[in-house]
């Protein structure tokens, strides 16, 4: 049975695809049955992985309107990592979000849908949208995990105060198993003060939650999206794959 992680912020810009991408590409290269979600309308999980849009059949667009299975639209995410795949998405999916508001147990679709496929993989990894939206609700109502990327920047905690509310909300209501499996500090700069400022903020808010992996700035996880490839494949000496390796230990190991 799988483990579904859901990585989620409702800030853009932490990092959240860049973890959802290299997290599944270290996970599978350790030999591990992966699927990614790309759940976020944006679809750069898609794209950062090689994947031509205007090449897309099916997508989650059709799994969210009961047109298409997960089995229908899921792809192998590249050639050389035989255990990685990927349900891609395209902009469309954000109009979805509207019609689905109309619809039935609305906030259970992504869950029915990934339980289909539950046998097939070690873990399934959902890229969240950066809201609080109906697409965000589903990605934590089908997740037995969240994964919480906070930037070391300025404004780094801003919002995450409801986030997390909402996630308590959500295991009251209607996920009772779901567990907070890790916060995740992003795009740290050990030249800055504020950085370290800012690091030692999260580690004091949520403690033991914190993943000891720190993931830096490097212009070379920036770079590894443009050319379709996890960070391990472009450039796996970097800084940012080395953390991003270390990232898929602790979660083998928080998920035991």
């Amino acid at each position: 049975m799988a483990k579904v992680i859901t990585i989620t912020n409702q800030k853009g810009g932490v990092g959240k695809t860049t973890t959802s991408i290299n997290l599944a590409y270290y996970l599978a290269k350790k030999g591990k049955n992966v699927l990614l979600v790309d759940f976020d309308p944006q679809g750069n999980a898609s794209s950062g992985l090689g994947v031509d849009k205007r090449e897309i059949r099916a997508s989650m667009c059709d799994v969210m309107l009961g047109e298409a299975s997960i089995k229908d639209i899921t792809l192998q995410a590249n050639s050389k990592v035989k255990k990685l795949f990927i349900a891609p998405t395209v902009p469309e999916l954000a109009n979805v979000e509207v019609q689905m508001a109309d619809m039935e147990d609305k906030f259970r679709i992504l869950k029915r849908s990934l339980a289909t496929v539950a046998d097939d993989y070690d873990f399934i990894i959902i890229d969240s949208p950066p809201s609080l939206s109906l697409l965000t609700v589903n990605g934590m109502i089908a997740a037995d995990y969240l994964l919480l990327p906070v930037q070391t920047e300025f404004y780094a905690l801003e919002g995450v105060a409801q986030l997390l509310e909402s996630m308590n909300l959500v295991k009251k209501a209607m996920n009772p198993n779901l567990r907070l499996l890790g916060v995740l500090a992003t795009m740290y700069d050990r030249r800055t003060v504020l950085s370290s400022q800012v690091l030692a903020e999260i580690k004091k808010y949520f403690k033991d939650k914190v993943f000891e992996t720190i993931i830096p700035r490097n212009v070379r996880l920036g770079e590894a999206p443009s050319h379709g490839v996890a960070i391990g494949q472009y450039d796996r000496f970097s800084k940012g794959a080395k953390a991003y390796k270390s990232l898929a230990d602790e979660v083998l190991e928080r998920t035991e």
